[in-house]
């Protein structure tokens, strides 16, 4: 049985990671960490896991390296999908995935590294696929702005509950917007429109526009509020 150490602050990733490696009877989840202190806590205590980070947590990654091969442990880095998978092999850590990775090429990557090999994601390799764009437009340009603005806080993690307090409207109503993106996405539940949307860059990098600009909206409004 191998141990697994989950540590990134995107909840909505961190589900969809822990979803896919509990299929398997090999691997043992033993600890989810959001920061840096709780996944340093976690290596400490659990000597000997396989340690899948978030290189958005910006560990200092020497640091880490020397407590993963002190308590013989293996890293893993969860890489952007922009970012050089060479660099983080270079430093030591056994395996790089990017946030695109598919649910097979991630536990694959974990039972290599398991076994004590090093795994270089396709990616690092191979040019992205066009298609992968292409469908991210289309999904992007089928969905309204309000509809774009539920998906931005689906990414972040909010439950309808709290959408519906940030779009100022009822529960139900966002109930009635999700069915609509579920058929335009053709996925069946938020956690594979977070995971779709990661997956595909265009939607991602629309995702993350307009979660940026509804939180400059928040700041405006907020001096108002306080007045």
């Amino acid at each position: 049985m191998n141990k697994i150490i989950l540590a990134d602050s995107q909840a909505i990733f961190r589900a969809g990671t822990a979803k896919v490696l509990a299929m398997d009877e090999d691997l043992r989840i033993i600890a989810q960490c959001t920061d840096l202190e709780r996944m340093y806590h976690a290596i400490t205590t659990f000597p000997g896991s396989i340690v899948l980070f978030a290189a958005s947590l910006q560990p200092e990654f020497a640091r880490l390296a020397m407590l993963l091969e002190t308590t013989g442990s293996r890293g893993i880095v969860v890489a952007e999908n922009n970012e050089n998978a060479a660099s983080y092999l270079q430093q030591g850590f056994r395996g790089v995935v990017f946030r695109s990775v598919t649910g097979p090429a991630l536990v694959e990557c974990v039972r290599r590294v398991a076994a004590g090999d090093t795994w270089v994601p396709t990616q690092a390799v191979q040019p992205e696929v066009p298609e992968e764009d292409m469908v991210g437009a289309r999904v992007r340009d089928r969905l309204t702005p309000k509809e774009m603005r539920i998906v931005a806080l689906i990414v972040q993690g909010c439950k309808n509950r709290e959408i519906a307090l940030r779009l100022k409207t009822t529960e139900q109503v966002i109930k009635n917007y999700l069915r609509s993106i579920y058929d335009k996405t053709g996925v069946s539940d938020r956690l594979e429109l977070a995971l779709f949307t990661i997956h595909h860059r265009v939607l991602a990098r629309a995702a993350a526009e307009m979660g940026n600009k509804m939180e400059a909206e928040a700041q405006q409004a907020a001096p108002g509020a306080v007045a």
